[in-house]
């Protein structure tokens, strides 16, 4: 038979496990499995160094040795050729013992087969000549090393198709199992037919046998099982990029959950802080209507009642009165500032009655013609619902009063289904928010104050602007189920 197609089989049988070690070297260590990564590693060295071997053949078969290395290489062949068996033992091993504890014990299967065959060497040495024993030195290398070393791979790489099934990575499993019956063929049937030599059975069961009976060399069955195995090989290896990608995407969702928590802590911190907030102003609002609204009451109708009894005297009647109209302002600014702390009214009448008192309260201080329009069926708000829409129109009629110079206001309160809806809009002259922000480097403290009160239950506030446009603020406040409030 030609030399050429053996060239063409060894070349495609060493690169096969050639392209299998080397890709098995660059990714094994890439697996979160720590018994498949330390098994891959001995699979790298069988498929790099039984690449070697089978090259080694191709070259020699092509007449590139010259008579030195001639001498040499029957020794260098068979070293290589137990070596990649040996690494394919280990492999084999690592994956059927398959625990952290038992690594250790997986060596003594490959150590063992090392001690077999090296002293069926030793036996045959004392029985055959030096002529003979380079023939009987490869075959038995195969049936004390490659048969055994192959069927151990086979088992473990059904172990880990099991492996692979169990993690939810099935595809990955069939290549898996789909390796492992070609390593079987690889070592069951490729194996078996040897070169011819001395040592029984290949005296008969040999190369020549499988070539007169199937018309094909048996390298050619080794070569084609070598790259049926390779492939799957390195088809299960794409298993850790999909295990790298669910790991990227569990730290993902680990750092969105961590985010949420940290947002939702401190939204409830914010909630408390509105909510220690409001009780303050609550409770600074009562002492002052308590005890110093109070006492001013006293103070002027004690300085009308010395009025009425100095009427006579019209100087000290003068500075009496003067008192008595400096404590009837003091009393009317007191009541203003208690009724911006926390009006009495958002408490007692409601949301809607409070809106209207507020805008005929501010319309009485400031020139600001305020309409408020209350629409759709009115609902039972919880409290901090109602404080929160009270104080974003509170803050957004502010802002009205402070920078706008408008003339006339609209305040839009919608009850919808399951939020209420917020509109103030004005006539003012209105501004540029993008220099506005550029300018000052950040959001106005009263709008980020609307827009952080909304978020805590759910909802937006939109601000819209532009010079002589006006501005708008829209805000929606989920409430989700409620009451119909009782009349």
């Amino acid at each position: 038979m030609s030399s050429t197609p053996f060239i063409i089989i060894y070349f495609f049988y060493g690169l096969a496990f050639f392209s299998m070690g080397l890709l098995v070297m660059m990714e094994g260590g890439r697996s979160t499995d720590a018994r498949l990564r330390m098994a891959l590693r001995p699979l790298a060295g069988f498929g790099l160094v039984h690449a070697a071997h089978e090259w080694l053949d191709m070259f020699r078969v092509m007449g590139h040795f010259g008579e030195f290395f001639s001498v040499f290489f029957p020794v260098v062949a068979l070293i290589l050729l137990a070596f990649s068996f040996l690494s394919l033992a280990a492999f084999g091993s690592y994956l059927v013992l398959g625990s952290e504890s038992t690594w250790r014990v997986s060596l003594i299967i490959p150590l063992a087969l090392e001690a077999v065959w090296v002293y069926g060497l030793l036996l045959f040495k004392s029985r055959y000549s030096l002529a003979d024993m380079y023939p009987i030195a490869d075959v038995w290398t195969r049936y004390s090393l490659a048969i055994p070393a192959g069927l151990l791979a086979a088992a473990g790489l059904v172990v880990q198709q099991r492996a692979f099934r169990r993690a939810g990575l099935v595809s990955f499993g069939q290549d898996s199992l789909w390796a492992s019956i070609a390593f079987g063929w690889y070592s069951l049937v490729g194996q078996i037919f040897t070169m011819p030599s001395k040592l029984p059975p290949s005296t008969h069961l040999n190369s020549e046998l499988f070539f007169d009976t199937f018309g094909f060399p048996v390298q050619l069955l080794r070569a084609v099982t070598a790259i049926f195995a390779s492939v799957f090989v390195i088809r299960f290896l794409r298993a850790f990029q999909v295990e790298s990608d669910h790991k990227i995407a569990e730290l993902q969702e680990a750092r969105l959950l961590e985010s949420r928590e940290r947002e939702a802590l401190r939204a409830e911190l914010f909630r408390k802080v509105v909510a220690a907030q409001e009780a303050e102003r609550q409770r600074i609002a009562r002492d002052l209507h308590d005890e110093t609204g109070q006492a001013l009451t006293a103070i002027g109708m004690g300085l009308r009642g010395l009025a009425d009894e100095l009427k006579n005297k019209r100087d000290k009647n003068d500075t009496l009165n003067q008192l008595q109209a400096l404590t009837s302002d003091s009393l009317r600014e007191l009541q203003r500032i208690i009724s911006d702390l926390r009006p009495a009214h958002l408490d007692d009448l409601g949301l809607s009655a409070t809106l209207r008192w507020y805008a005929s309260r501010l319309q009485e201080m400031v020139r600001l013609n305020i309409h408020v329009d209350i629409s759709g069926r009115e609902h039972a708000l919880d409290e901090t619902i109602k404080i929160t829409v009270f104080r974003i129109i509170q803050e957004a009629l502010t802002n009205i009063i402070k920078h706008s110079r408008a003339t006339s206001a609209r305040v839009n309160l919608e009850y919808r289904e399951k939020a209420v809806y917020i509109l103030v809009r004005d006539n003012g002259i209105g501004f540029d928010m993008d220099a506005v922000e550029s300018r000052i480097g950040r959001v106005s403290l009263g709008l980020a104050g609307m827009a952080e009160r909304a978020a805590l239950l759910g909802g937006t506030v939109e601000v819209h602007s532009r010079p002589d446009y006006g501005t708008e603020v829209e805000a929606v406040i989920p409430y989700g189920t409620v009451k119909k409030e009782e009349q």
